[in-house]
């Protein structure tokens, strides 16, 4: 185990203050992460309000993580200290049901951990998300990500970016199709930005005209 600073709310109520976690050392197949940026979803507040229940405290919200691996197991083979990583919403899964064989495990039939506020497979506690200063994370769900990116515009990707680009590759989006995004929010930015860089019409749809001029900034 290792002492590393956080940003814990302590109840519903509470604000987001400084607290101290322990992470644990990493195991064969695990790899630590120094956590440089960490993007704020909304389901960080969620979460940190107990607006959708079952919030266990201290909560340690944050999971649009992007650092630099610090260590590794023996047992990693795919990462080394001093390699750029992200991680996203979680952190494991059974990988043992016909989802998570099928690269689902968001969909895991005994239940996905999420990246904070989910319980640990080992039974250890529950998880502590990026508002910290490092993580330590299996292998299998870490992310490589290149060295040349501006690692802060990186982290919304790991949540915003990955929900929005799934249903467009899902649908094969490119040059000829038309896509319509509705809202210009955290979310919407991301699919208006993404559509268009895959060669989509798109039609950003809002109840403000003032949008527009955001949209084409956005988009370019």
């Amino acid at each position: 185990m290792a002492s590393t600073k956080s940003y814990a709310a302590q109840s519903a109520t509470a604000s987001l203050a400084p607290w101290t976690i322990d992470r644990r050392a990493p195991k064969p197949h695990d790899v630590q992460i120094e956590i440089l940026y960490c993007g704020v979803c909304h389901s960080d507040l969620h979460t940190a309000r107990n607006e959708w229940g079952g919030t266990l405290y201290p909560c340690v919200p944050g999971h649009e993580i992007v650092g630099r691996v610090t260590a590794v197991g023996d047992h990693v083979k795919k990462y080394k200290v001093g390699d750029i990583a992200g991680v996203g919403c979680l952190v494991d899964s059974c990988r043992e049901c016909d989802n998570c064989k099928n690269d689902l495990e968001q969909f895991c039939s005994n239940g996905m951990v999420g990246t904070y506020n989910g319980q640990e497979k080992d039974g250890s506690g529950y998880t502590l998300g990026g508002y910290s200063k490092s993580i330590t994370v299996h292998e299998d769900f870490v992310l490589h990500i290149a060295d040349n990116l501006p690692l802060e515009a990186v982290a919304p990707l790991l949540c915003a970016g990955i929900t929005t680009y799934s249903p467009l590759r899902h649908w094969k989006i490119g040059k000829g199709h038309k896509v319509g995004v509705l809202g210009l929010g955290g979310l919407g930015h991301m699919g208006v930005k993404l559509a268009v860089a895959m060669g989509a019409e798109v039609t950003m749809l809002s109840h403000s005209a003032s949008k527009e001029t955001v949209s084409k900034i956005k988009s370019k």
